[in-house]
Order: C-alpha cells, then structure tokens, then sequence
C-alpha cells in the first residue's frame, strides 16, 4: 500500500514515525507538508498544491489546523487516492460543519473517507466511540485499519492469573501508545491494570485534545480521556474473557 501522508508538526510526525516502524514491509508511506500560509477559506485547492503529486492509495490528513483540511479534495485528485482517514484528534481542526462539507466533496469525487474521533477507535469496518460509531465499506481504508486504530491486545498472565506477563499487539493506536503501555503494563496486577491502562498509555503522551466537548448524547469529555477510555475497554474486554 502507498501512503501519502500530510502533515504540519509533532503530532503527524509521530504518527508517521509509528507507521514506519511497525507497518507491513511492503507499505510506502510518504509525507506532504502543505504551505504554513494559507487563507482561512480555499475555493481552489489545487492553487496551493504541487503541480504534480505522488500516485497513491491512501491520504491520512494528519494537519493540525482547518485551513490544511480544505485541501483533501485537491489532494485526492492529484494523487489518484481512493481513500482518505482525517482523523479528529482536536475538533478545531476538523470541525462538525467542515467534516460534513468534506465528506460531501469527497464522496462526490467517488473518494471514501472517514473522520475517525479518535483516531485510535478506527477498525476493519468502522469508527467513532458508543453512539457516535459508524461503518464504511473500503478495501484500502480496512487493510491499515487492520494494524493502526483501535488497540487490540493478547495477554499472558502469571500462573495464577493474577499478574500480567505480557500484552502482545495485535493492533496498536496510530500514534505508539498501545505499544508504549503494553511494555509499561508488565509486572503490573492484572485488577490495577483495568482501571489504570488508560492512563499508562497517556504517560506517552496522548496529543489528543484536552477541550471539553459533547462526544455522543451521553457523553461530555475531551478527546484525551475518550482515547483512554478505548485503551481500559480493550484491556477489560482481555481481562473478562481470561476468566
């Protein structure tokens, strides 16, 4: 699979660092760092893109502020991609009314895309956390879906079941957390681990939002605590079909 990533800073950085390291062999994974000036409304994107761009099959928008967002569609034309992930790790660079024009443009294009929020709740088939979860249907999207997203997680205990010897990682977060806790989690009660994996996999750190906002209809936190939430429901999620 050939990857263009675009990002602007640390926090796309370390995604694409992760990517690298613990990606299949046989993915590419190239990097686009789109203009630091850009106006606050883009009509024409390809006005502040290369002339030409790399032929690929997946986008991963990785910037960190609104104006960059406006540039998916030009980018997806240029590059041929089929499919796009623009993950909503701060709802200011993605906002509500933005993800849905895109999304619209997008899917007029014949792209697919998803807005995972966060990132770290992608799967084979969808995104999102309790109610606001959603599906897709995208061969490119589930095949890096299938090793970054959702922490997945295998686990080897002590004889009696009350420490945990290992935590294998069979999807980690994008961003390296899942395997940082993972590591940190050995030697660790397995009762302490349930309520505690969420924050150990903060110590990374998570560069997820701390802004309050509404997450679904019951629910009102920052994207930070939502992305440590999905990391104590899978190691629970292990924990419960250990017994």
């Amino acid at each position: 699979m050939h990857i263009l990533a675009v990002t602007q800073g640390v926090y796309g950085d370390r995604i694409v660092e992760n990517i690298r390291k613990r990606g299949p062999a046989g993915w590419r994974i190239e990097v686009y760092n789109p203009p630091r000036a850009l106006p606050s409304i883009i009509d024409e994107p390809e006005e502040f893109l290369p002339e030409e761009m790399p032929r690929i099959d997946l986008v991963l928008l990785l910037g960190e502020s609104s104006k960059v967002a406006q540039l998916i569609g030009g980018i997806a034309s240029l590059t041929g991609a089929k499919a796009v992930v623009a993950p909503i790790d701060d709802s200011s660079w993605m906002p509500p009314g933005l993800a849905k024009q895109l999304q619209q443009e997008l899917d007029d294009m014949g792209v697919v895309a998803v807005f995972p929020k966060t990132f770290c709740t992608i799967t084979e088939e969808g995104c999102g956390y309790r109610g606001s979860y959603v599906t897709y249907q995208n061969e490119t999207i589930a095949e890096f879906a299938k090793y970054f997203g959702r922490p997945q997680l295998e686990m080897t205990t002590s004889d009696d079941g009350k420490t945990v010897d290992k935590f294998e990682v069979v999807r980690g977060a994008p961003c390296g957390s899942t395997h940082h806790a993972a590591e940190q989690m050995i030697g660790h009660p397995t009762e302490e681990v349930r309520y505690k994996a969420g924050l150990i996999s903060h110590h990374y750190p998570c560069l997820a939002s701390m802004q309050q906002e509404a997450l679904d209809d019951s629910l009102f936190d920052t994207l930070m605590h939502l992305s440590g939430y999905v990391m104590n429901d899978e190691v629970a999620k292990v924990l419960d079909e250990s017994e």
